[in-house]
Parts: structure tokens; C-alpha cells; sequence
């Protein structure tokens, strides 16, 4: 049974480095200490950490559950039979590569088995990078689950999801966003019958809010728009399978109770979410394009000052006013690596192919930019200001180089003309007669 209301999340100022706190049952937190000998409602206290022990204070992630039965009490883990689709890294490609959306599956397919595999920065054993997927399901998980691998991001496309996590309950839809500590057990069930969307699993540090700099004190997204659940437990001792994803690969056990019954916690290693249509954009008010970094909703540092891990950008809603400027992303070649998605409505440096569910993956130093319609367009047109509207793009950047899987390379979905966009770009140079110029 429940003993808390499975309601929304609880809106807090959210830094990140801020310690939060819920009971789902007055006495569940003990006071003055966070492991008593015997706690007064008879709950076990257990530690849930997301860093080493002895990094600095402000990196460090770590919750206090009070739970009715310990993390410890479960059998042996057996590996399953059927493994997330697409595991396999793909031959190294430089080459641009863009992708359909997925199709929801015909058959019973949950979350974790909807998982498509794309990409990822190295094999499973990787300590930092990022591996992407995109879920596609029609069924509402009957199992829990966490992965040993990393924090996951869920971007959700299309479909209501519930989340029910140790700590509480999320309830996301598209255009909203939620971030999953690594270990942390959780259920997805389906609102609205079918979902798809994306996820970065991220196997370096954890993602938080980017710094501003020379911004200032506000602006992007700002902290106090982050939630975080309320306590909710579950008590019940019906068999729960527990899946885990331990090193890219799927082991099993059955627990006799729910892994959700944490009766009250506290501490700042915990899921939130966020919801996409609240970022505070920034752009030029006088000429040129800014860079993409303006529009960071969170970041994972990487081992090179200022070269994330990832980064989670979006390009949301904006109004365009720069004066004589070619006013879609500039042709670039970058020595980030790309991985896009869209959410919603089109992608304003792309007239046609890349829909709402697809992708599309440009890697270190791989020319790209506007096709050649969306270029032809901005350079003919009136530079009047005007709101780009109906839109919710976002980028996965990272430093590390994205390896696509051999199912993402062998797909239906994998469109084999996504150069042909940029043929018959227009010569337009006019050099100046050098005479006429004496």
C-alpha cells in the first residue's frame, strides 16, 4: 500500500549544491543524526552516494534514506536473456548521419526494452563520455530498474511518463526534462498509452547548472525552476523483479518487496526535473549568430578546463533582431561532437528531413550548417525581428568523439541522402573588377 499521495514534484530552489529533505510519514527523518541505532519508526537508515567519499564538499552527492527494507536484501543477479538493442559500437565514420524517427513497436514493449542504442563516446567500460538512446514503448514497466553505468537524461518526444523513483515521484511530458542519479531505482509507467523520446546516459560527472560568467547573475535556467519529489513509499512484500544495468549489459533479480519504500530522506543526490519552456534565452540585440553555448541548460565538466563532458543545449522559442546578419547557425566545424534531437515543430537551419523524433549526429571537425534552402532563405530575407515559434530542438555536446552502433548504422531509419541537403549550394562570388576600382 501507499501512504503518500502519488502526487507532482515539489518545486524547490534547486543548486544543485542544496540539500533537500522529505518525509512521507511525520518521524521518517531522524534528528540530530542520520544513522540512529534504532530508528523510531523502525526503518532502516542507508546511505545512497553518487560521489567518492573525499571529493571537495561542493562536489559531493549523497542522500540519507530511511527505508523499510535495506538495498542489501536481495538474491543473486542473473544476466538476462534479452539485452538493450544496439549495444555494439559501429566502425569509425567521420562521415554527417541523420535518422527517422523510431517507430513505436507493435508488440508489448516496455522502456528498457524499447531502448535503441545510436551512440557513445567508448565501450561500456567508459568512467566519463556518454551513451545515447532513444526508447520507443507502448507498455508500462511491470519491473524496476537502475543503472551502475550513469546518470541517465530522459528527454521525452511524445507520451506522458510517470516516474516512480525511490525518493518519489516525477511526472514528465514532452518539452519537460528529468535527470536520474546513477543507482537510483526507478519505474516508468506509460500515461497516455505509447512514448518515445531520448536519453543520455552520462558516465563522467554529474550534470548541473552551467557557470555565466561575464552573463552574469541570471539568466539560461534559473535554479528555482528545478523540482524535486516528495517522499513516497510503497508497502508491500508482492514479488518485484529489479533489473540493473551494470557495464552495458542487463542482470535481473526478484526482491520480495518494493524496491519504492523509502518512507523519508534527505540530502542532495536526487532525481529532478525540469521543464524546457521556462529557460530564459539570450541572444545578440545588435549582429552575428552567438555561439550555441548561450543556450546550456546543464552540463557534465569534462578533464579539459571549459571542454564539457556534455552538454544538454536547447533551441527553444527566441526572437531574431540581429542587423545584417545571416541569422541561422553559421557552416562550422567544430571540435565538439553533435548528437541533435527535436522535440517539437521544425529546426530553423533545416527546411525538410529532420522531424520530431529523428536525430541527427555531426562528430569532430564534420562540416555542417544550415541546407541549402534554409541558407538561401536567410540571405534573401527582410531583416525584419521575428519570433522563431513552434519549435524545441536540443543538442547532447560532447568532447569525445560519438561512435555510432552498428544497429544505428544498419537501421531503416539511417537517411543514406542526408548529404544531398547541402547539393547545389549557389555560387555567389562576385569579385571585384580591379580596374573599375583604380
Amino acid at each position: 500500500m501507499s501512504t503518500a499521495p502519488r502526487s507532482d514534484s515539489m518545486r524547490y530552489q534547486c543548486g544543485f549544491g542544496n540539500q533537500f529533505s522529505s518525509e512521507a510519514m511525520p518521524g521518517g527523518l531522524p534528528r540530530g543524526q542520520n544513522s540512529p541505532q534504532r530508528h523510531p519508526l523502525g526503518l532502516y537508515a542507508e546511505q545512497f552516494s553518487g560521489t567518492a567519499f573525499t571529493v571537495p564538499r561542493a562536489e559531493a552527492r549523497r542522500t540519507w534514506l530511511y527505508r523499510i527494507q535495506p538495498s542489501a536484501a536481495h538474491p543473486r543477479f542473473q544476466r538476462l536473456e534479452r539485452q538493450i538493442t544496439g549495444q555494439q559500437q559501429g566502425p569509425v565514420t567521420p562521415n554527417r548521419l541523420r535518422w527517422n524517427a523510431f517507430d513505436i513497436p507493435a508488440e508489448p514493449t516496455d522502456f528498457i526494452d524499447g531502448l535503441h542504442a545510436l551512440a557513445s563516446t567508448s565501450s561500456a567500460e567508459q568512467a566519463e563520455g556518454v551513451s545515447i538512446y532513444v526508447y520507443t514503448a507502448n507498455l508500462s514497466m511491470q519491473r524496476a530498474f537502475f543503472s551502475a553505468d550513469g546518470e541517465w537524461l530522459i528527454v521525452p518526444q511524445q507520451g506522458r511518463l510517470r516516474i516512480i523513483t525511490e525518493l518519489g515521484l516525477l511526472e514528465l511530458k514532452p518539452q519537460e526534462i528529468a535527470v536520474l542519479p546513477r543507482g537510483l531505482k526507478f519505474s516508468v509507467e506509460l500515461l497516455d498509452g505509447a512514448a518515445r523520446g531520448y536519453l543520455c546516459e552520462n558516465h563522467g560527472c554529474a550534470l548541473r547548472l552551467p557557470d555565466l560568467g561575464p552573463i552574469g547573475s541570471n539568466g539560461l535556467a534559473n535554479p528555482r525552476d528545478f523540482q524535486v519529489p516528495h517522499a513516497y513509499f510503497e508497502d508491500s512484500v508482492q514479488p518485484t523483479v529489479l533489473v540493473q544495468k551494470f557495464l552495458g549489459e542487463l542482470w535481473a533479480t526478484t526482491l520480495g518487496h518494493s524496491p519504492f519504500d523509502v518512507v523519508a530522506w534527505h540530502g542532495n543526490n536526487v532525481p529532478y526535473k525540469y521543464d524546457l519552456r521556462l529557460f530564459n534565452t539570450l541572444g545578440t540585440v545588435s549582429y552575428d549568430h552567438p555561439d550555441p553555448s548561450i543556450f546550456t541548460v546543464l552540463t557534465s565538466p569534462g578533464v579539459v578546463d571549459g571542454q564539457a563532458n556534455v552538454d544538454f543545449v536547447i533551441f527553444p522559442p527566441r526572437w531574431m533582431v540581429a542587423e545584417n546578419t545571416f541569422r541561422p547557425p553559421w557552416f562550422h566545424r567544430n571540435l565538439m561532437n553533435e548528437f541533435m534531437g527535436l522535440i517539437d515543430g521544425a529546426y530553423d537551419a533545416k527546411a525538410a528531413g529532420f522531424m520530431p523524433g529523428g536525430a541527427s549526429l555531426h562528430n569532430c571537425m564534420s562540416a555542417h550548417g544550415p541546407d541549402n534552402a534554409s541558407a538561401e532563405k536567410a540571405m534573401a530575407a527582410e531583416l525584419k525581428p521575428h519570433k522563431i515559434e513552434q519549435t524545441m530542438a536540443f543538442m547532447f555536446e560532447t568532447g569525445k568523439v560519438l561512435r555510432p552502433s552498428y544497429h544505428a548504422l544498419e537501421s531503416p531509419q539511417l537517411q543514406s541522402d542526408y548529404d544531398v541537403c547541402w547539393d547545389g549550394i549557389a555560387r555567389t562570388f562576385k569579385p571585384f573588377d580591379t580596374d573599375s576600382q583604380r
